[in-house]
């Protein structure tokens, strides 16, 4: 997956946040600037954006990306492209948090180096 510029109507922009949804750099800026991210908001679909919060430990990381997970199994209309979340600003490698999309359903798409 390339650089994601645009979405469909059905698609939804994955981007790492923070515990204050203060979205203020990274793919958090562009979410917000682009893809309807709610300030403020942490966790959860937001526009045509859903955050994750990265930045509060590997737990917190871990705990919300299952329940990304489970919101997309729920939810097979949309298409969940999901950056490299945590491995910008929040300083973690694509090996750290990989296994953490395990499992995705088939309306997520990772970024390729979440699938070596």
């Amino acid at each position: 997956m390339s650089r994601i510029e645009s979405l469909a109507p059905n698609e939804v922009f994955v981007f790492g946040s923070n515990a204050n949804g203060a979205h203020g750099g990274g793919a958090a800026r562009f979410a917000y600037d682009r893809f309807g991210a709610v300030w403020g908001q942490s966790e959860g679909l937001q526009g045509q954006s859903y955050g994750i919060d990265t930045m509060s430990g590997l737990h917190v990381f871990e705990e919300q990306a299952g329940r990304f997970l489970a919101f997309a199994a729920e939810h097979p209309g949309l298409r969940f492209l999901v950056t490299e979340v945590g491995c910008g600003i929040a300083g973690y490698t694509p090996d750290e948090v990989r296994g953490f999309f395990a499992g995705a359903p088939g309306n997520v798409v990772l970024p390729e180096s979440f699938l070596t």
